[in-house]
């Protein structure tokens, strides 16, 4: 512990490499959330450099992969005396996985901050369970996804919800970090249920908001994640 790392979704093996070789810091395992190439691209290159565990989910092409996990696997790395609880979280890809632990979730492309990723493999129903999932996690977790979206993500949360103060000021924070060049990320659990639109589509403004973008009358929580998450794709 503090002479090792694990790295999530490399997606290139040079950031990688460089970043080990900076902090003076051996590479103890791999994560992988899901098949996608800019999670998984670099895996093989990093391996060919120090063999070491791939985990990632079962059913799925992850190159290199070592231990297939899924739903209440535990994944433990020993050099970092760190646990993850495994959860199967599947709509992006069909068997997109999650690592929760350290108070921290890895949630590669499935919830974003203030967002969700595109269905693609699976259908809006599962999206929004595995949504659901993560959302009943505790309000302190940190949340790491895949992509530093959240600004674009924002701007769409605001058409859904234009009068979320909250939302407002979480779109203020994320303005000033971006133009500082940080990360806005990590969010929490607490933030994204009070600002995500894809983690209250039971929420009356949510529903109505789904209902205008349509032209017809839903109301059921998968019908309106549907419609919204298509509304997104086309923002």
């Amino acid at each position: 512990m503090g002479k090792h790392a694990a790295v999530i979704d490399p997606g290139e093996a040079r950031p990688v490499k460089d970043y080990l070789a900076r902090e003076g810091l051996t590479l103890a395992a791999i994560l992988a959330t899901h098949h996608h190439p800019d999670h998984v691209g670099g895996i093989l290159e990093l391996v060919e450099t120090r063999k070491v565990p791939v985990f990632g989910p079962k059913g799925e092409p992850i190159p290199a992969l070592t231990h297939p996990v899924g739903q209440d696997d535990r994944v433990e790395i020993p050099e970092l005396a760190a646990a993850f609880s495994v959860l199967d979280i599947p709509g992006h890809t069909r068997a997109h996985v999650a690592y929760y632990g350290l108070g921290s979730l890895f949630c590669g492309d499935t919830l974003f901050a203030c967002g969700c990723g595109r269905v693609f493999e699976g259908t809006a129903a599962q999206m929004l369970s595995s949504l659901s999932k993560l959302a009943a996690l505790p309000d302190e977790t940190r949340v790491y996804c895949g992509h530093e979206y959240t600004l674009a993500n924002i701007k769409f949360a605001r058409a859904v919800d234009p009068d979320n103060a909250v939302l407002a000021a979480r779109e203020e924070r994320a303005k000033r970090l971006r133009e500082a060049g940080r990360p806005t990320l990590p969010s929490t659990l607490g933030e994204e249920r009070a600002t995500n639109p894809f983690l209250r589509c039971a929420e009356p403004v949510v529903v109505e908001s789904a209902n205008k973008y349509l032209g017809t009358r839903i109301g059921d929580p998968v019908s309106v994640f549907a419609a919204i998450r298509e509304w997104k794709n086309r923002f």
